[in-house]
Order: structure tokens, then C-alpha cells, then sequence
């Protein structure tokens, strides 16, 4: 798996002068380190991300993981059937929130 793209964090770019440790584990530790380990694509990444993201409720980082598994090679329906699939054993709230942030990325896409 190491023709997979190179994946980079932007953690400096949005909070390195506010909170510059957050900033530096999120880019050095996060995505420099965990997201480009061989062991699962990039792709395999960005669902289980999603998957964990609209579980938990988490819409806040969803948006942003949207479109990282997109340019990761995810499609949209992958991504649709994921929440879908996710929404049946997370709960119906969690689920419903996570669709709404997804229709939102993927018709302002459009």
C-alpha cells in the first residue's frame, strides 16, 4: 500500500498559534505518523474514520473526513451506505446528524 497518497494534517495552519501542541501531535503523530502507516490504505482509513466519526456524533470533524475519503478514493455512495450501515447499530440520531453533514458536503459538491 505505498502508492497510496501522502496524507498531511492542518493542524499548525488552524491552530499552531493558539494551541501549538495540539497543533503539532495533530500533524506529526495523527497524520504523519498513523494515517500514513502501510498496514490499512488511506482509503480503508477514511471509512473506518467516517464510520467512528457518525457513530459518536462527532459532526463537528465529519465534514472535513467527507472529503478526505473522497480524495482518498472513497465515493459517495461508498460513504452514504457507510453512515447508512452505521446508523443501525449507533443510533438513529447519531446516524440522521451524520446524513444531514453529508448531504450538505456532497450537494454544495454538486
Amino acid at each position: 500500500m505505498t502508492d497510496q497518497p501522502l496524507q498531511v494534517g492542518g493542524g499548525r495552519n488552524m491552530f499552531g498559534d493558539f494551541a501549538p501542541k495540539l497543533a503539532e501531535l495533530t500533524d506529526d503523530v495523527l497524520f504523519a505518523d498513523v494515517w500514513n502507516r502501510p498496514e490499512l490504505s488511506a482509503r480503508d482509513r477514511s471509512l473506518i474514520t467516517v464510520a467512528v466519526l457518525a457513530a459518536g456524533g462527532h459532526t463537528g470533524e465529519l465534514g472535513f473526513h467527507l472529503g478526505r475519503a473522497i480524495e482518498n478514493g472513497v465515493t459517495q455512495e461508498e460513504l452514504i451506505e457507510t453512515i447508512t450501515h452505521v446508523t443501525l447499530y449507533a443510533g438513529w440520531p447519531n446516524g440522521m446528524a451524520a446524513m444531514g453533514v453529508a448531504k450538505q458536503v456532497f450537494t454544495e459538491n454538486t
